[in-house]
């Protein structure tokens, strides 16, 4: 029996969102006895129009039918489709009939508008997190994940890590050689040998409109040093308490895991770039200890810090 997999568009939605995702559905199913059954859905039936001006066809909501899967896409256009009633009421009539839902980058806001994210761990683009963490705050947002799955609800950081998800659903329905199969077919990851992290793309906390950019290159050149809420709200001229809840509410992360993503993308560069020991990354970048970094790399990436160096020189 064919599984259904329902992709969600709206008006000036990211095509990688939506094309990438189907991509790997299509491939992993080329490699199983059974091919997924891909399809399109839009709240108005046929062209539906990408913000790069490319328009893919979709299928009216009331045509759905039975659904495995349904994978909410994300965009520009995503603040609009979260307010749409016929769109939002859709998705959360298909929660209790599918068996998975989805959503890629920014399709987060969609499901939480619906409802479908209260209590549950998300994730949604790095960009995104400050704006998602203040609009619904009684999802558990986890800003740094590539993909976070709880219990039957999947969502995905930006656009390529639609990808990482669909893999890992191939995996789940069709075995882990199908998505490895499918994964050398697309020329892409199985599993980034960072870990399931957009890391990295988290670090542009000081953007040029972010409210604490400042603070976060004064940060970068004294991560040898102690950096504790006091010390960094004295900076802002803040109190700790206002300084805490401002941090959080602007960045989606706290002060302190902030820090520590600092000191651990400061770490990893050096750990892969050259032979310094490890218990000198880890002093340089303020951890102290290895040990203390060790577990930081293992919650930031899944790998201690001599995976990632052998790795690099693989």
């Amino acid at each position: 029996m064919k599984r259904t997999i329902g992709v969600v568009l709206f008006p000036q939605f990211q095509i990688l969102d939506a094309t990438g995702p189907v991509a790997a559905f299509e491939v992993g199913g080329r490699f199983a006895e059974t091919p997924y059954d891909i399809r399109l859905f839009a709240a108005e039936p046929g062209l539906v129009a990408s913000t790069s001006g490319v328009a893919l066809p979709a299928e009216g909501f009331g045509a759905a039918g039975a659904i495995d899967t349904l994978v909410v896409v994300g965009g520009d256009g995503v603040r609009g489709a979260a307010q749409d009633p016929s769109l939002v009421g859709f998705v959360r009539e298909q929660a209790p009939r599918v068996r998975r839902m989805a959503s890629v980058c920014s399709g987060a806001f969609v499901l939480a508008a619906a409802g479908l994210l209260d209590g549950r761990r998300a994730t949604t683009h790095w960009s995104r997190t400050g704006a998602f963490a203040r609009a619904f705050p009684q999802v558990r947002l986890e800003p740094d994940r590539i993909y976070v799955r709880d219990g039957p609800v999947w969502t995905s950081a930006g656009i390529s890590a639609g990808i990482d998800l669909a893999l890992a659903m191939v995996a789940e329905d069709l075995g882990e050689p199908v998505a490895k199969r499918a994964a050398q077919q697309l020329v892409v990851y199985r599993r980034r040998p960072g870990g399931q992290s957009q890391f990295s793309a988290l670090l542009e906390l000081d953007r040029p409109d972010g409210r604490f950019g400042g603070l976060m290159g004064w940060m970068r050149e004294r991560l040898d040093q102690p950096l504790g809420v006091e010390r960094l709200a004295q900076e802002v001229a803040m109190s700790p308490r206002n300084f805490a809840r401002a941090f959080l509410a602007e960045t989606g992360v706290t002060p302190a895991k902030a820090v520590e993503r600092l000191r651990v993308e400061a770490a990893r560069e050096r750990i892969e770039a050259g032979g310094e020991p490890i218990d000198t990354v880890a002093e340089a970048a303020g951890f102290g200890d290895a040990e203390r970094m060790r577990r930081a790399f293992l919650r930031a990436f899944g790998q201690p810090p001599q995976a990632l160096r052998r790795a690099a020189r693989a």
